[in-house]
């Protein structure tokens, strides 16, 4: 039988914990990697945390694996990440694919909107103008 969305992010929902905004900020304080899976556009239009790491979801196996020649550096199966997109569902589904690479402290903040509401800093998106 194959597999539904809802199957999908109930099993995401199993091995990543959901956190909030508050948590999200002291874990980051503490050296976690806040990491930003939504795609350029949306980072664009809404801004972004201060301080966060952006991987588009399509992206992140890539980036994920250090014998990849595309890993990103700044991600590291030692280091906690806290995982956030426009919602949560990404956030849930990037943070499942962590866990099963090795990455052992994974977290779903949600969206952008939990970092917001935590009155975590921001970098506002430029007004294109005209």
């Amino acid at each position: 039988m194959a597999l539904t969305l809802q199957d999908l992010m109930d099993a995401a929902n199993a091995v990543v914990p959901r956190i909030d905004g508050t948590r999200a900020q002291a874990l980051v304080a503490d050296g976690a990697l806040l990491l930003d899976v939504r795609d350029a556009p949306e980072l664009q239009k809404a801004g972004h945390a201060l301080g966060a790491h952006h991987i588009p979801r399509g992206m992140l196996e890539f980036r994920a694996d250090p014998a990849s020649p595309f890993h990103d550096p700044e991600l590291s199966p030692e280091r906690p990440v806290v995982v956030h997109c426009a919602s949560g569902g990404r956030a849930a589904l990037a943070g499942k694919l962590l866990k099963e690479m090795g990455y052992s402290e994974v977290y779903n903040m949600g969206g952008l909107e939990a970092w917001k509401a935590a009155a975590g800093p921001m970098v506002e998106p430029v007004d294109p103008g005209m």
